[in-house]
């Protein structure tokens, strides 16, 4: 059996991130237990995770909800680091906003229990979101990691409103829970993920970038968004945990894209897509985002490898090879 340089656990497992940090964590030479929610009556296929380099002798699939906090304390048990990666993504909104965000918070501060519990837990690293800094309120074209979204502002999205009030709010719990019980806890704020996946299924934050391909009347289209590549994300993810003396909160985009910028490298590297010309967008009433700066991570010592046009190749290329966009 290969020697581990130690067993890390990453909630959610099968999601975009957290299937891919696992990736990451294996290939560095570690061992990971990762949580997935078990659905009753249907077995879910984590072939795509099975089948990774080093799963078969330093990966171990548990199940585990976030309504039942202490189903997350076998995978915990033993570990010098948790990510807990696992989000209730509800855009439908079929369940209220009081009922997504308890159970987020309620599971994030079970997770963080266990992790003192286990008393080889040396860090956690959160992984919130974007809209936990965009919207405070303020004017300022630059959000850094002081930024704290208004709720009341993110309840004005229809169908985001739930999922960023959420994890905003976790975002505070877990901090302010370290904080208080002395247990190391950094978080890492991605805005729109883009790049390859290792599942079958379309990450939820693929269509949004590439909604006048996959649907030219997304009434949720950017006109300028923060974007990160998930490899970036997860190399982010690894590098908070391994550092000396992280404190806090990190930003972590690799740029802010314009739709011009993305049209743009699309049109050259695939002229055969149907994408809409710069001049039909110029009545388009989409969201613009504050530019992310990502300054503290990059001053920290982390190195982004991708820049945009990698990212949209990138997903492109895996879109085509899994079958959800053709030439």
């Amino acid at each position: 059996m290969e020697e581990s340089k130690g067993c890390v656990c990453v909630t959610g497992g099968t999601g975009f991130v957290g299937s891919w940090i696992i990736k990451r964590l294996l290939e560095d030479g570690y061992s990971v237990n990762t949580t997935i929610r078990a659905h009753p009556g249907q077995k879910k296929d984590v072939s795509f995770l099975t089948n990774l380099p080093g799963a078969s002798q330093r990966l171990q699939i548990l199940n585990a909800d976030l309504s039942d906090p202490d189903s997350f304390k076998e995978a915990i048990e033993g570990c010098i680091g948790v990510f807990h990666v696992a989000a209730i993504i509800d855009l439908e909104e079929r369940e209220p906003e009081e009922i997504v965000t308890r159970r987020s918070i309620e599971g994030a501060l079970g997770i963080l229990r266990a992790c003192l519990t286990s008393k080889t837990v040396k860090r956690v690293v959160y992984t919130s979101a974007a809209v936990a800094v965009s919207y405070d309120g303020k004017e300022e074209e630059e959000k850094d990691e002081s930024s704290w979204s208004d709720v009341d502002i993110l309840r004005t999205f229809k169908s985001l409103g739930p999922y960023a009030v959420s994890k905003t709010l976790t975002e505070k719990a877990v901090l302010e829970f370290g904080e208080q019980n002395g247990l190391d806890v950094v978080t890492v704020i991605p805005p729109l993920v883009v790049g390859p996946f290792i599942s079958s299924k379309l990450p939820v934050s693929v269509h949004p970038c590439l909604y006048f391909i996959f649907d030219k009347k997304d009434p949720l289209g950017y006109l300028q968004v923060n974007m990160v590549h998930v490899d970036d994300l997860a190399r982010a993810h690894i590098f908070l945990l391994e550092h000396p003396n992280p404190k806090g909160r990190y930003n972590c985009s690799t740029c802010l894209a314009t739709i011009e910028e993305v049209i743009e490298i699309l049109s050259i590297k695939y002229p055969k897509f149907q994408i809409p010309t710069l001049d039909s967008l110029k009545e388009s009433s989409g969201i613009k985002f504050p530019y992310q700066s990502s300054k503290k991570l990059i001053d920290s010592g982390f190195e982004f490898k991708y820049g945009l046009e990698e990212m949209l190749v990138d997903v492109i290329e895996c879109c085509k090879e899994k079958g959800y966009l053709e030439l």
